[in-house]
């Protein structure tokens, strides 16, 4: 039987501060040493967490290389699974470069140790990764892989989110959430949206004047919109969640409108009024430019992501169904009251280590 092929996609170290040329010895400022040897260590923390997974691989019967996200430009295939090592950055950014017909596995390089948050907590903030989307960390790494390669473990199907520009689509589907804002803060976003099914409205027009306009996943709820005031959504949600940020006088018609859920069977269609916008798509590394009379339309009807998700997770997706959190029962009633190129990466046959 053919070996299974793997692709490591690893957090680069450039994102940690280079330690300086004498070492931390040489740090006189009490306070800025004991930040450097904390992000130090972080970064020993994720280089251990390379070298344990690489060493786990290199006794499997599997072919694998790594790489590092940075230098990661093309559409993944030919591969049977993807392991990223680093955060939810990390998987994030990997998703921009799969389709639905390949899994994969986040590791969780350098998890929050609650006990360093609060012994630190009147110096810094000593979070580390959160890696809601990583399914494993260096503890359990093995263990899930062989769930994968010789039980066949099933990945969880995670939705995403397609951008349509003037009805072209972007080339990125969105896994966690876009935010569609003037690029600069401290300009007002003119824009108004209205929610489709079946091409037709079912919701009033709404105009706005605000920050700008965040859309999330399931995935992605609980990120900046959980953060934000919104809801967190079962992962295996196929709805999208939006709100308007710090709207301008919305008027009592509008207030209710301003934070809701796009159905599976609904899309959202924008109208844009400024002379510029952007459309940041999971984060600031993906960017798109629109301008003065662009439309966009965002829905879920786009390719699944494939995904080995903490069971806790799924197991609450499947009690619930779909989302019955009280803060979401008020969503209901406005939803009634709304619907009144390619190139390709191989993996060669043989190992490649990347050396911290």
């Amino acid at each position: 039987m053919a070996k299974r092929r793997l692709l490591l996609l690893l957090k680069p170290f450039d994102l940690y501060p280079v330690r300086p040329p004498n070492g931390l010895s040489g740090i006189t400022n009490p306070k800025t040493l004991q930040v450097l040897s904390y992000l130090d260590g972080r970064r020993k923390v994720h280089k251990d967490a390379i070298n344990f997974c690489q060493n786990i691989l290199q006794k499997k019967s599997v072919d694998w290389k790594a790489v590092f996200r940075s230098n990661l430009s093309q559409p993944i295939h030919n591969v049977d699974l993807v392991v990223t090592i680093g955060g939810d950055g990390t998987l994030l950014q990997a998703s921009h470069f799969m389709d639905d017909s390949i899994p994969v596995l986040g590791v969780n390089s350098d998890p929050t140790q609650a006990a360093e948050v609060e012994e630190f907590s009147d110096e810094f903030d000593a979070t580390r990764s959160t890696g809601y989307l990583c399914a494993a960390t260096v503890n359990n790494f093995e263990q899930i892989l062989d769930g994968i390669l010789e039980c066949g473990k099933i990945p969880s199907e995670l939705s995403r989110m397609s951008i349509r520009v003037n009805s072209q689509l972007v080339s990125s589907y969105a896994l966690n959430d876009v935010l569609i804002a003037h690029p600069c803060p401290a300009t007002v976003s003119r824009f108004s949206f209205r929610i489709r099914k079946d091409g037709q409205p079912c919701s009033p027009l709404v105009n706005c004047r605000s920050s700008g306009l965040r859309v999330s996943t399931a995935a992605g709820s609980t990120a900046a919109m959980l953060s934000a005031g919104g809801f967190a959504m079962p992962i295996l949600s196929k709805d999208l969640q939006y709100m308007v940020r710090e709207p301008i006088s919305p008027g009592t018609g509008n207030s209710s409108l301003m934070h809701g859920v796009v159905r599976s069977d609904e899309s959202m269609d924008m109208a844009w009024f400024c002379k510029q916008g952007l459309i940041y798509i999971d984060g600031s590394h993906v960017v798109y430019s629109i301008q003065h009379g662009d439309t966009i339309e965002l829905s879920t009807k786009t390719p699944v992501l494939k995904s080995l998700v903490e069971q806790t997770l799924c197991i609450v997706a499947n009690q619930h169904g779909k989302t019955t959190d009280a803060s979401e029962d008020k969503f209901d009633n406005v939803s009634d009251m709304m619907n009144d190129n390619c190139s390709e990466l191989t993996i060669s046959g043989s190992m490649k280590y990347i050396h911290p």
